[in-house]
Order: structure tokens, then sequence, then C-alpha cells
């Protein structure tokens, strides 16, 4: 078994140069909740180097906000027009360092939006597909995400997250709820190494669900992401499975 893991950086908020020694794939803000040109192009210099593959992380356009702040009432060919603003600029910063552009995964208030809204969710792909049809569409399985990506004819990169708590539906319990972003390292790994080998999504009251997994997301501004990061990591390949950026499966 293979598995991938990611991280959202260039954010300002972690040790970006670390989770790059753990991560095989890392998602880089790029410009519109976090993030700069001259930021974007040292992370696609140091993941060229490391061999991490590269994907687009865009966001509405809430630097104040984080990304995270609700924005309801934008018309598609808006939402199309954020994102393929957000991913052909680091494809071309990205290309300033030698590296190119995997995938695409969506940020903070718009990925929430867009589990839920198909419309929001096929804008993001098709904004996608417009740059770059050989992108894969790094989604939450279970959601308008998902499914969008497959009727966009995007291969979809499904991904959990190692350190927030889901519901019995399979989607994210609100950040605004106790419990809702894990902490304890040893815990998060033991908890990610069932649901990779089970092919499931663990909620918080126990509840199974299966789910497919390509990849696991420890975010980069969770406080001791690092630590959690190279638990999980540990514990996965204690468990036999192998470490890879997607991209490289046959």
């Amino acid at each position: 078994m293979q598995i991938d893991i990611n991280s959202d950086i260039g954010e300002g908020m972690g040790d970006d140069e670390a989770m790059l020694a753990v991560a095989t794939s890392v998602n880089i803000a790029c410009g519109f909740h976090a993030g700069d040109p001259d930021t974007m192009r040292n992370i696609a210099a140091q993941a060229r180097t490391r061999g991490v593959h590269i994907g687009a992380h865009p966001s509405y356009r809430d630097l104040a906000g984080f990304g995270r702040t609700p924005m309801p009432g934008l018309s598609a060919s808006e939402i199309e027009n954020l994102v393929a603003y957000q991913t052909g600029a680091l494809c071309a910063v990205a290309s300033l360092a030698g590296h190119k552009v995997t995938h695409v995964k969506a940020h903070g208030a718009l990925s929430n939006a867009a589990c839920a809204d198909a419309m929001i969710a096929k804008a993001i792909a098709a904004a996608i597909k417009a740059v770059d049809q050989d992108l894969a569409f790094m989604v939450l399985p279970h959601t308008e995400l998902a499914r969008a990506a497959d009727r966009a004819g995007l291969r979809p990169i499904h991904e959990i997250y190692a350190d927030r708590a889901y519901q019995d539906d399979a989607q994210l319990l609100p950040r605004s709820q106790n419990g809702a972003v894990l902490h304890d390292a040893g815990e998060i790994a033991r908890r990610v190494l069932r649901m990779v080998t089970e092919q499931s999504i663990i909620a918080a009251s126990g509840k199974t669900i299966p789910t497919p997994v390509d990849s696991v997301c420890v975010h980069g501004d969770t406080l001791g992401a690092v630590d959690i990061a190279k638990a999980v990591r540990f514990a996965l390949e204690q468990g036999g499975v192998t470490i890879s950026p997607f991209n490289s499966r046959p």
C-alpha cells in the first residue's frame, strides 16, 4: 500500500522547511489568503530539490481572515477567475524554480463551501481544467468537490485530515466546536494508520465510513504540525505503508 502525505504551507505560520523534509506533496498559498511570489518560488525550489510535489492552494481573496471568511454570493465565473488566477500564478513562479505544479487543493472557506455547493465545486474544477487538464484535484471524499472532479474528468486525489475530527456524515467538525482540531501526535498517528489501512474515515463518535484514501494532510499551521507529521509518517512506515507522492504511482 502507498500513501502521500501532504501539507498546506507558504502561509507564514509554520516551519515550512521542516515540513518539506516529511511531506511528499505540499499545497502552496498563492497570495489570496497568505503567501507571495518570493515565498512561492522559494518553496518550489526547495520542493524540487527534495523531490516533493507541489500544488496550488487557492482561496477567497481574504488576507485579513486567512481565507476562512465565508463569501457567499460569488458567481461561478468569479470563482473560476480567482482559482485560475492563483493556480496560473503558481505554475508561472514554479517554472522559475524549475518545478512543475501537479495538483490543486482549495483552501479554507472556499473548500468548505464547495464541499456542499455543487456550483462552487464545479467552478473550481472548471478553472483547474482550463489552466491544465492534467492537474490533479485534491478533494475531500463524499463531497461535491469529489463529484465535481469526476464530472470534469480530472484525476481526484482523495485526502483525509490527520489533525481534524470528523462528523458522522464524513464532513469535518467545524473549527468552532471543541475537539475539532487534534493535537496528540501519538493518538493522531494511530488513528491515521487505521484510516489508511482500512480505507475509511473514523468519525469522532467512533463511526467508520468506507472511504478511498490517497493522501493524508497535516495542516502546516496546526500547533506541533511537524511533530504530528513525523509521527504519522513513522506509524505508516512501521505499518508497512510506502510513503510516496501520489503522482509517482503507476
